[in-house]
């Protein structure tokens, strides 16, 4: 989301400020930018980067914890008119009781019980419990009189996706073998597209302001995943070859149900409707911004594969056990993006 970001606030007339621990130069319209190097977790770091300086706005999309949150913001000498930090809605996913559409209220609801340690639930837990530490630091700062806002957002889709995760079913596509699909993909799913992301912040720093702490972005609609995946399918222009399974037939057969990022429990559905209401924002339909991402990891040169692509061999020779009966094998190499 950063370069999006960078992008659209350079495009309004606004000068940037980008601290990163990292040395990759933005790209893509942002390079006017000012370049500022921190750890964020290292308070001497952050106080020789951001002492004596003070900001507008402040976008922070890497805090995890609490801690996080108040490392950055006490840093002498530093100040800040508004802070917005970027969550989750994984807040809402760590609740003992889930009804989505998720509303920003639902944040409030009592956490699960803490999972297994080390397991798929326990990471997603920590990771959710996490940011709910976050906004709550966030939201003492608030009482104090900081204009803080937290924007709640499910998986985000956009070019340059580092997560790979729809990369992950491209690939598939691509090599033309079996997509194994935990539980069909009959659910809805909701994401949100980065230049949507990007817009928000944008409106924030020209000035509009919620009146609340905390706001859902994702786009309208909810596709099931299962038709997700055929408009995704149709503009790398694939037919896909769907097989339904369930995660406990995949770890049966010792394949990684992570295969299908976006199937399972952990794949949140705020409802973006007070966003337009305090914002006028409203996000963009997966229709209209699918094409361009699909495109976008097909144009990639030497895509870095997904995970769980190494698995790819003994995917296809389970869904020839569910009767599945396409090709001989998987390629002996993983599909890139630029295949046609």
């Amino acid at each position: 989301m950063g370069e999006p970001t960078a992008r659209a606030l350079r495009s309004a007339g606004h000068a940037v400020t980008v601290l990163s621990r990292g040395e990759r130069p933005l790209r893509g319209g942002a390079e006017g930018a000012e370049w500022l190097r921190a750890d964020r977790k290292d308070e001497r770091s952050l106080a020789a980067a951001l002492a004596g300086r003070a900001f507008d706005l402040t976008l922070d999309l890497l805090a995890y914890d609490g801690a996080d949150v108040a490392r950055l913001l006490d840093v002498r000498g530093f100040s800040t008119a508004r802070y917005v930090m970027i969550s989750t809605g994984q807040v809402y996913l760590v609740a003992a009781q889930r009804t989505p559409p998720f509303t920003e209220e639902h944040a409030g609801r009592p956490a699960m019980p803490e999972p297994e340690a080390g397991t798929r639930n326990w990471h997603n837990w920590v990771y959710g419990m996490g940011k709910r530490a976050a906004e709550s630091e966030l939201f003492a700062r608030r009482e104090r009189g900081l204009s803080a806002l937290a924007l709640r957002l499910p998986v985000v889709q956009g070019a340059g996706d580092p997560s790979r995760r729809l990369w992950a079913y491209l690939q598939r596509m691509l090599d033309g073998g079996p997509l194994l699909l935990p539980e069909g993909g009959a659910w809805p799913v909701r994401f949100v597209w980065s230049e949507d992301v990007a817009r928000a912040v944008a409106l924030l720093a020209g000035g509009a302001w919620p009146g609340v702490g905390a706001l859902n972005l994702a786009m309208p609609d909810e596709p099931t995943l299962e038709s997700f995946l055929r408009r995704a399918a149709a503009c790398a222009g694939r037919e896909p070859q769907l097989v339904e399974c369930t995660e406990q037939q995949c770890e049966a057969e010792g394949l990684d149900p992570r295969l299908s990022p976006f199937s399972g429990p952990w794949c949140s559905r705020p409802d973006p409707a007070l966003a337009a209401r305090e914002l006028g924002w409203t996000g963009t339909s997966s229709e209209e911004w699918l094409p361009l991402v699909v495109r976008a990891h097909l144009d990639e040169r030497n895509p870095e594969p997904h995970p769980e692509y190494a698995q790819r061999a003994e995917e296809w020779a389970f869904a020839r056990r569910l009767g599945w009966r396409g090709g001989a094998s998987p390629s002996d190499q993983p599909a890139r993006g630029n295949s046609d």
